[in-house]
């Protein structure tokens, strides 16, 4: 596929062509610096929990060579990066005393960038909460969300002046469910009561964040970004639009109906847990639904759901695998187009921002060539699936390519690889895929397109 003058003509001008990172994927040097330990650090280091027993202590050592990186982006044409901040780099305890060395690391980092002419776009958590916030409770303690208010409250004090792109939360679903409800990301818990309250803490944090931004002399913007999938029944039927009513709450509409509508979906209770606790406070939705500039969205897959007549909360997966990428994760682009329609249909008219998508592929090096066509031929299905949205009228201000390298990838370790830069991680060195030139050549061709 080729993308033509024609095509890019959907697109605004100022439309973001960016790649994400995230801190504990890509950093290392974990115990440098003042840095304190965060819940990756001791899940990743916990036998059985990651594959291989991978950690993120070296990662892609970008904590020292990020100004090599920074080129590579400069070289591809890349002019917008999101990354993320460790929380427990800034504050080692996750309040109190400030890391001053940890604040400077991320000075000099934001400065390379732009110095580079590439705009920084912060996520002020991507999963690496401090240990020491977890070993007071982490996210079940409501606590943790006003610690993180002082945080972004910090952030925004130190790099306000430079960052114009804020992004509180990287998918709360996962720090949630994977977190604390299904056991397989940190710190590892399985709990559905437990998962509740965490979701409703986490929300409240956002909310709670928003508002130091607001009180803040920032011109910039502030969102959340949330991992969201389009769920298709499998048929007509009453039982499978149930089960897909089911799966969109879960998958969807726990995070989306708090920070759009001020409430819970109606099936909360019922997929994890009745509110016993009173964790939900007087004016919490209220702060949870404040207004928000853009939602960042991360989408890989999509979701066919079927129904069980003599069951009606089971869900069963039907999607069809003919096409799946590393992940096991089935691919349709065209969920895409129909995701970002609906928001804009039923949710928000404010701007879209596809924070994250991409492909895991099994790459092979030969003599210093990486031909990910696979890669290629998802992210130039996904790519005209924006513009299809576009055309529909939907507000969308930027797609942002995961991964711009290969890194740690949560409990699975180094053995999957999501970037458009190949990591020997032996040596550390840098290699662009085809898929890095390709994106390099269609950020040219929009560019020309502006004359």
């Amino acid at each position: 596929m080729e993308f033509t003058k024609e095509f890019f003509d959907r697109f605004p001008k100022d439309f973001r062509w960016g790649t994400a990172t995230a801190a504990y994927q890509i950093e290392g040097a974990v115990h440098e610096d003042g840095r304190g330990p965060s819940i990756w650090d001791t899940f990743s280091h916990t036998p059985g929990k990651v594959f291989q027993g991978d950690t993120g202590d070296v990662a892609c050592d970008h904590y020292h060579r990020f100004e090599q990186d920074f080129d590579l982006l400069m070289s591809l044409g890349i002019k917008d990066y999101r990354f993320s901040t460790a929380w427990s780099r800034v504050l080692p305890e996750g309040k109190g005393t400030v890391n001053k060395v940890g604040v400077a690391f991320y000075d000099r980092l934001i400065d390379s960038l732009l110095e580079r002419g590439i705009e920084p776009a912060v996520t002020l958590y991507h999963w690496d909460l401090p240990q020491a916030l977890e070993d007071r409770g982490g996210w079940r303690n409501r606590d943790t969300a006003f610690y993180f208010q002082e945080y972004a409250a910090l952030m925004f004090d130190r790099f306000g002046d430079r960052v114009k792109l804020w992004i509180t939360h990287n998918e709360p679903w996962c720090t949630t469910f994977l977190g604390h409800l299904m056991g397989e990301h940190a710190p590892g818990y399985q709990n559905g009561k437990m998962a509740r309250a965490v979701a409703h803490h986490v929300l409240l944090s956002h909310g709670l964040a928003v508002d130091a931004f607001r009180g803040h002399s920032s011109a910039g913007q502030i969102g959340i970004t949330l991992n969201l999938n389009t769920v298709y029944a499998a048929s007509s039927s009453d039982v499978d639009r149930r089960a897909q009513d089911y799966a969109d709450v879960m998958a969807n509409r726990i995070f989306l109906d708090p920070v759009f509508r001020g409430r819970y979906a109606e099936l909360t209770d019922a997929i994890l847990a009745p509110i016993e606790d009173g964790f939900i406070h007087p004016g919490d939705m209220e702060v949870i639904s404040r207004p928000i500039d853009f939602l960042g969205i991360n989408y890989y897959s999509y979701v066919v759901a079927a129904g069980d007549p003599e069951n009606p909360g089971v869900v069963n997966d039907v999607t069809p695998r003919t096409d799946v990428t590393d992940m096991g994760w089935p691919v349709n682009a065209k969920g895409l187009t129909d995701l970002l329609q609906r928001l804009s249909q039923e949710y928000t008219t404010i701007p879209l921002m596809v924070t994250e998508n991409g492909a895991a592929y099994a790459d092979h090096k030969v003599e210093d060539r990486i031909a990910d066509t696979d890669r290629i031929r998802y992210l130039e299905q996904h790519i005209q699936a924006v513009g299809d949205a576009l055309s529909a009228g939907v507000d969308v201000r930027g797609y942002y390519l995961w991964s711009f390298m290969d890194n740690f990838e949560w409990a699975f370790g180094y053995s999957k690889r999501f970037g458009v830069i190949f990591l020997d991680y032996e040596t550390q060195r840098r290699i662009p895929k085809d898929s890095a030139y390709w994106y390099r050549n269609l950020i040219r061709t929009f560019q020309a397109r502006l004359g």
